[in-house]
């Protein structure tokens, strides 16, 4: 293989690199994605108990996003994304084992807890990993289209995935986590290959010097980081729009078999690949339309607009297919926003903490998917999981004025390098161009 040497990588081998190693991982992730609430119902929990143990899971997350950020910004993004594979895999399995053993709500939170920490050790580390190998080869593309293209790669692999975990779960609910612990060390192997830090030199730090170590980088990171407003911004706008994401992809999957009228668990698995689908269309979007549209903001603007009236929908339609319909939109919106909001936050930040910056926006919208699996969550068992999509679809309409104080910053990273047209003629219909204004 091209990648096992280490001294140096061309633009395409990082960029391959990448590719297979979000792929493989996404693939793995994905298996239980389509039956994940499914299998928590089976296993004795109720729909608000579900929502719970989803919530501890993003409690880890939060918790630890920023103290594996530090770890990923000393110690290297490679270390820190094989942690991630391993506590994956073990977690994994014993997700199976509490149901096996009829463990309650608490077993299921802790192994959850453990999980999200899993989680945090990815999440940061590869993106900082791809912008820093990048730029040591060379790399003079858009980081836009690097993203689309990086999430057209996995929401391939989600597809392929939430549909094998769909026809696993029709067997057994428990097979998805099975053959997602055989994924998981597949894709450690590989990236234990191929996958080295370039442009990025890790440091040792001995345990007596980790607190000190870790209060200098978050220091850093908060002060160019949530102490920038731009920054801020996006990050409110990720605790905004996830505290709503985190809770609908979960709840779908009941909900649409219930208006389905029907148990199949291949029905979810289909459904699920149909989100996948839309989130690669959304992804294609964003190569399209950037070639046209002159701010990043633009784009996030129509995704959210879209997103909150879809989201609407969902709860106020009584049909399987029109609710399908509405979701698959809601994710292709998510497909458009995502790797515009990443290319901006990783042009604001400096290299040095770019993986503790990207955990801490990480962490933000962690923190928004407690609030919304526990709040909605709530809301499901009193009400109903449409009256919880009709006010998680409202709760993301506060997303656009703070994109649009976000737009008033007239920030650099906010112009998208390409041909553009006259920025007013890509906003959408009742929201005023506004010109640049200067940070003070």
């Amino acid at each position: 293989m091209p990648w096992i040497a280490n001294d140096q990588m061309s633009s395409r081998q990082v960029l391959l690199t990448y590719f297979l190693v979000a792929g493989l991982y996404t693939l793995a992730a994905a298996l239980i994605w389509g039956v994940n609430t499914l299998f928590l119902l089976d296993a004795g929990l109720d729909i608000l108990e579900v929502f719970l143990a989803n919530a501890a899971f993003t409690v880890g997350s939060v918790l630890f996003e920023i103290p594996t950020g530090v770890l990923a910004d000393s110690s290297g993004r490679r270390r820190s994304f094989l942690l991630s594979v391993a506590i994956l895999l073990a977690t994994t399995l014993a997700y199976v084992g509490v149901a096996e053993w009829g463990g309650g709500l608490l077993a299921f939170s802790v192994v959850s807890v453990v999980m999200g920490l899993g989680f945090t050790f990815y999440s940061g580390a590869v993106e900082a990993w791809l912008v820093d190998a990048l730029t040591a080869s060379g790399y003079e593309g858009q980081l836009d289209r690097v993203f689309a293209r990086g999430s057209m790669v996995t929401s391939v692999a989600m597809l392929i995935g939430t549909v094998s975990g769909g026809l696993l779960g029709m067997i057994d609910l428990s097979l998805p986590y099975l053959v997602r612990a055989v994924m998981l060390a597949l894709a450690f192997g590989v990236a234990l290959l191929t996958m080295h830090d370039l442009g990025f030199t890790p440091r040792g730090v001995k345990l007596a010097d980790l607190p000190a170590e870790m209060r200098g980088i978050v220091d850093a990171s908060i002060s160019l980081g949530w102490r920038r407003r731009s920054v801020r911004l996006l990050m409110s706008y990720s605790f905004i729009t996830w505290g709503f994401m985190t809770w609908g992809y979960y709840a779908w999957q009941p909900y649409f078999l219930e208006l389905l009228g029907s148990d199949a668990v291949w029905v979810a698995g289909v459904v699920a690949a149909l989100i996948s689908l839309s989130m690669v269309a959304g992804n294609v979007i964003v190569e399209w339309i950037s070639r046209y549209c002159a701010k990043r903001t633009t784009l996030l603007l129509w995704a959210g607009s879209v997103q909150a009236c879809a989201a609407v929908g969902v709860g106020i339609v009584d049909s399987f297919y029109g609710a399908v319909g509405l979701f698959v939109i809601v994710a292709g919106t998510l497909g458009v926003a995502s790797p515009v909001k990443q290319a901006y936050l990783h042009q604001l930040i400096p290299a040095k903490q770019r993986a503790t910056v990207v955990s801490f926006d990480a962490m933000m919208g962690s923190a928004g998917g407690i609030l919304g699996q526990s709040g909605l969550g709530y809301v499901s068992r009193v009400r109903s999981i449409p009256d919880a999509f009709v006010l998680g679809g409202l709760s993301t309409l506060l997303a656009l004025p703070v994109l649009m104080m976000l737009r008033r910053r007239g920030d650099e990273a906010d112009q998208i390098v390409g041909k553009c047209v006259e920025r007013s003629s890509c906003m959408p219909a009742g929201i005023p161009a506004i010109s640049h204004v200067s940070d003070g």
